[in-house]
């Protein structure tokens, strides 16, 4: 998701810089289809805050990727260890980036 030059990871990193998190500082736990036209995902922060999501696509076509928004956007830190991807956030507090600083933060 990072990097990839995919139309659709280059849109849902789009979608997260406008949400706040750091693309490049963001670990997607999961990201699947929960619909025809939807995905669901659950993505920890650069800040630490976790966060689950749908990405709804627009309508079918050479471009479908562009036309993504997301259509649901909650901040689950306080509850995440009651979810059924527990273990995977737990995980990924583990191995995600080491925040960015500099001589000046």
């Amino acid at each position: 998701m990072r990097t990839h030059p995919a139309p659709l990871w280059v849109r849902l990193r789009e979608l997260l810089d406008e949400r706040g998190p750091t693309p490049a500082d963001t670990v997607l736990v999961h990201f699947f289809p929960c619909g025809p036209e939807t995905e669901a995902g659950v993505l920890l922060s650069d800040g630490g805050r976790v966060h689950d999501f749908e990405l709804r696509y627009g309508p079918a076509g050479p471009d479908v990727d562009r036309g993504a928004l997301v259509t649901h956007w909650r901040d689950v830190t306080d509850a995440w260890q009651d979810m059924p991807s527990a273990e995977e956030i737990a995980e990924a507090f583990l191995w995600r980036p080491p925040p960015r600083r500099t001589a000046l933060t």
